[in-house]
């Protein structure tokens, strides 16, 4: 089959839609990913070699000037119209979309010509781009076994398949604690303010400060957080760009963090506990968090309620009983084999 992958916008879409690419390209199919200019690099160097690559004119909607808002829906527009046209000599057999605005195009385009079109959706809440995109898609496939806000009279199939992740994180899955004592903290790319502020003052009050930190930040952080964790006497690593994020996790007996759709599969393949503080004007964050927590792999706390003495308390808590911090492990580990799901699901008649 010749089959249409589209994605964009952040790596967060980019890396499961690679991951799929390449396990149909290995079972025989012709693969073309179309992706826009943010994400061009990672998709031309990350795809199969057997696969194309088309460029998408896209940007984000969620800009807050007007003018922008217009420029975006005007490359979409555009874009969509091409695609259109595109599909007339290349028309795939199916069409499966990652997210993110960059997705819409193809979306639309399989819809005109009524080319089977698979969208999945990353989060415990859909997005705003592909609650838009979902009017012309009879297939949904979901990182979480529920998702909020998906229309009640709507006819479409929703396949729950997981998130696609690393193959460091699918190998380490089920692996025990090593009660080590470290704890690792990230706030994703950009790092998190309210991470920088509240943690490392909890972790100077706990009780037990034998614990070791690492901590991801700002680049415009390190050298304060590093000089506060040598002062209060802490064994600290920190960095603005953690590498090899699939070993930090392995090793940690406890993550900190925000509650991206990725964070909380990779949590989950896994299986660490962790406290979640979903970012606080992100709806999807709150409810991947939300669905994490209710595994009991941990907890997940709203920004508002991050405070200094509840972390230090909960910390000097579950540092001083691994058996409970075991028990957190094994309930928020959850299989994975999404790559495999999704494929299947795109091949089925």
């Amino acid at each position: 089959m010749k089959i249409w992958i589209a994605t964009g916008g952040t790596g967060g879409h980019v890396f499961p839609a690679l991951s799929v690419a390449t396990e149909l390209v290995n079972r025989g199919h012709k693969v073309t990913i179309s992706a826009d200019g943010r994400v061009v690099n990672m998709v031309r160097n990350g795809k199969p070699q057997a696969a194309k690559f088309a460029f998408i004119w896209a940007s984000g909607v969620g800009a807050k000037s007007r003018i922008k808002q217009a420029i975006a829906l005007f490359k979409i527009a555009v874009s969509s119209v091409l695609l259109i046209l595109r599909f007339v000599f290349a028309r795939p057999d199916r069409v499966v979309a990652f997210g993110g605005y960059a997705s819409v195009p193809a979306v639309f385009a399989a819809h005109v010509w009524k080319i089977p079109t698979y969208l999945h959706e990353q989060n415990a809440a859909i997005g705003r781009a592909n609650k838009f995109a979902l009017r012309w898609v009879k297939t949904l496939m979901t990182s979480f076994i529920s998702v909020a806000g998906l229309p009640s009279n709507s006819n479409m199939k929703v396949v729950y398949t997981g998130l696609p992740v690393r193959s460091d994180f699918i190998d380490a899955a089920k692996t025990p604690l090593k009660h080590e004592l470290k704890l690792l903290v990230t706030g994703g790319s950009l790092g998190a303010q309210i991470l920088d502020e509240i943690v490392p003052v909890a972790i100077s009050e706990m009780k037990n400060k034998k614990i070791f930190v690492t901590h991801q930040t700002r680049p415009e952080n390190v050298t304060k957080l590093q000089h506060f964790y040598a002062e209060h006497k802490i064994h600290a690593n920190v960095l603005s760009f953690i590498r090899d994020m699939a070993s930090s996790i392995i090793d940690a007996d406890l993550v900190i963090g925000r509650s991206g759709a990725s964070t909380v599969i990779e949590l989950e393949t896994v299986g660490r506990p962790a406290i979640l503080v979903p970012l606080n004007i992100n709806p999807d964050q709150a409810a991947n968090a939300e669905a994490y927590a209710k595994l009991g792999g941990g907890f997940a706390i709203p920004q508002e309620e991050f405070s200094v003495k509840w972390l230090s308390s909960t910390l000097d808590e579950l540092f001083d009983n691994p058996s409970r911090l075991d028990k957190m492990a094994e309930k928020s580990y959850v299989p994975n084999t999404a790559v495999t799901k999704i494929a299947d699901t795109v091949e089925q008649l």
